[in-house]
C-alpha cells in the first residue's frame, strides 16, 4: 500500500509549509505532494521609528512595536499569514515609492530568500525519512522558484513529469492555470493547457491507475466554484454568487482518460470531492491565512484506491 498526503495553496505561510513537510511523518504517508502556489503575495513593511520602536500595518490594522520581543512576534505573525516582513525606515519607503520597479525586485528577493530557507528546512526534516516530496509550482509562483526546488536534495519538482509513485501508480503534474483576473505567472489559454497535458499523457503506462496532480480544477465540477467578481475585482453580492472558473481542458482529459485520482487546488473555498466518471477528484481547499493546513490523505492499495480522508491540521 502507498499512502499519499496532498496539500496545496499555502501561499507563503511559514507555519503551513512546516506542517506540510512534517505531515507525511505524522500521518505515516510515503509521499507528500504540494499542488502549487507555495509562495506569498505581498511584503509587509516594518518601519523603524528609532529608539527600538517600529510601526507596521497588517490587514488594515496599525501596530506599534516596542522592543525586540514585539518585533519578533510581529515578524512571526506576518510570516504565518503568508506575507513577507521587511524591516525598513521612512527614507527607504520614500525611495521605493519614487521607484516602483525596486519594489518588484525587493519582492522577488524576499520570495526567493524565503524559499531557500524553506527548502533547507525540508532537506533537514526529510533526511533519512524515506519520504518522497513533490512540488508543482502554481500559477502564482514566479519561474525563478523552479531552479531553487531543483537544488533541493529531498523536494523534487514535478511540473511536466510522469513520476512513478509505486509499481502500480504513476502521477502527472502541472501547476499552470487557465487565465485569471490577476494575470499571474503561469497562465495560458485552454488549447495550450491541453497541449501541456497531451505531452505527458502518452508517457503514462497504465492510465487506469494514474494520478493527475493538476493545480486548476476541472470546469463546473463543484471543485472550481468561486465568487463572481465585478470589473474592479470585488465579489458580487458579498461573495454569495458563485460561478465555475476551472479549466475545460482539465475536464476534457479527465473525462477522456478516466485516471484513478485527480488532485486539484487553486480555488481555496471549493473544498470537497466529486467523481467525474470513475475518477475521484479532490480539492482539499486552503486556509493558509489562518495557519491551518488543509489536506487529503489517500491510500493506494495495489491497483486500486482503497480510501481517502480530508484532513485539517
Amino acid at each position: 500500500m502507498t499512502k499519499l498526503f496532498f496539500a496545496t495553496d499555502i501561499h507563503g505561510s511559514d507555519v503551513c509549509w512546516k506542517k506540510f513537510i512534517n505531515a507525511a511523518k505524522f500521518y505515516d504517508a510515503d509521499v507528500s505532494i504540494l499542488g502549487g502556489d507555495l509562495t506569498g503575495k505581498a511584503i509587509v513593511p516594518i518601519i523603524n521609528q528609532g529608539n527600538g520602536v517600529y510601526k507596521a500595518v497588517l490587514l488594515e490594522q496599525n501596530f506599534v512595536l516596542d522592543g525586540p520581543d514585539q518585533l519578533q512576534e510581529m515578524i512571526k505573525r506576518i510570516r504565518s499569514r503568508g506575507y513577507y516582513p521587511y524591516i525598513t525606515n521612512s527614507d527607504e519607503i520614500d525611495e521605493l515609492n519614487k521607484n516602483p520597479e525596486r519594489i518588484i525586485d525587493l519582492f522577488k528577493n524576499e520570495v526567493l530568500r524565503t524559499a531557500e530557507q524553506w527548502l533547507a528546512y525540508a532537506d533537514e526534516r526529510l533526511e533519512k525519512s524515506g519520504i518522497r516530496c513533490y512540488v508543482a509550482p502554481g500559477n502564482d509562483d514566479m519561474f525563478e522558484i523552479d531552479n531553487l526546488i531543483r537544488s533541493s536534495k529531498h523536494v523534487k519538482i514535478a511540473e511536466g513529469e510522469v513520476i512513478e509513485l509505486d509499481n502500480n501508480h504513476e502521477m502527472i503534474s502541472s501547476g499552470w492555470s487557465n487565465p485569471t483576473p490577476w494575470h499571474t505567472f503561469r497562465e495560458e489559454d485552454e488549447d495550450n493547457l491541453l497541449n501541456r497535458y497531451q505531452v505527458m499523457i502518452p508517457k503514462v503506462k497504465n492510465m487506469n491507475n494514474c494520478v493527475f496532480n493538476i493545480h486548476v480544477p476541472p470546469y463546473n465540477s463543484s471543485l472550481d466554484s468561486a465568487p463572481e467578481l465585478t470589473k474592479d475585482l470585488r465579489p458580487k453580492y458579498a461573495g454569495n454568487l458563485l460561478i465555475p472558473v476551472g479549466s475545460t481542458s482539465v475536464r476534457a482529459v479527465i473525462e477522456d482518460f478516466q485516471p484513478l485520482l485527480g488532485l486539484f487546488g487553486h480555488i481555496h473555498e471549493a473544498k470537497g470531492t466529486t467523481r467525474l466518471g470513475r475518477t475521484l477528484c479532490i480539492n482539499p481547499g486552503s486556509m493558509y491565512e489562518q495557519g491551518s493546513l488543509l489536506g487529503a490523505l489517500v491510500n493506494l492499495n495495489g491497483r486500486n484506491l482503497k480510501d481517502y480522508i480530508l484532513t485539517t491540521g
